[in-house]
């Protein structure tokens, strides 16, 4: 009997795990273009044996389509997450469920079946990949805690970083570049996370 049990709740903790619901939500929740300004930002700082230099502030609201982690690639030590954010028409539950979207080797890709549910020039504009820094253990926490279709914001920095032993990981800055150095690099400094009203 405990045996079956467990093969029981195994098989449910599974299915929660890997069981992706469709969006439900009306409306667009994420409806306003990530804001980012250069003037007035803080000088170069050290987070540990990396060195982070400051390149625009930047906030974002943006429905979470994925969050991945990383534990033993090079960035992994600053920057444990990626989160592939959508905005604007992205946004609409409708569109989001005629995506098929995954995430790997800190990139984030898309598919569709058909026809796509909106112009690919508007996916590119309106969706990214955010490889999130947190500023302190209490920002990791919170970032760790997103889950896909989750509503976040995101404030603090648009950043490139040194490497220690040599190298550089630096953050795209506008929302239009596809491919290698797209990806938004963040110093994440606020994190608030909801659930999107049906």
């Amino acid at each position: 009997m405990k045996k079956i049990l467990f093969c029981a709740g195994l098989a449910a903790l599974l299915w929660y795990w890997w069981y992706e619901p469709p969006a439900r939500w009306k409306g667009m929740p994420a409806a306003q273009s990530p804001v980012q300004a250069s003037g007035s930002l803080p000088a170069p700082f050290q987070q540990g044996d990396f060195r982070i230099t400051p390149l625009a502030s930047y906030r974002i609201t943006a429905v979470v389509m994925g969050a991945d982690r990383y534990r033993f690639d090079p960035g992994a030590k600053i920057s444990p997450l990626d989160l592939a954010l959508a905005w604007g028409p992205m946004s609409v539950a409708g569109v989001l469920n005629e995506l098929s979207v995954s995430q790997s080797g800190r990139f984030y890709e898309y598919r569709w079946k058909d026809e796509p549910p909106l112009d690919p020039e508007l996916i590119n504009r309106n969706s990214a990949n955010t490889h999130c820094i947190p500023a302190n253990d209490a920002i990791r926490q919170q970032l760790l805690a997103i889950r896909r279709h989750d509503l976040v914001t995101l404030q603090g920095l648009l950043v490139e970083v040194n490497f220690p032993e040599g190298g550089r990981w630096r953050s795209s800055l506008t929302r239009d570049d596809t491919r290698g150095g797209a990806c938004e690099l963040m110093w994440v400094t606020a994190v608030e996370r909801r659930k999107i009203s049906r």
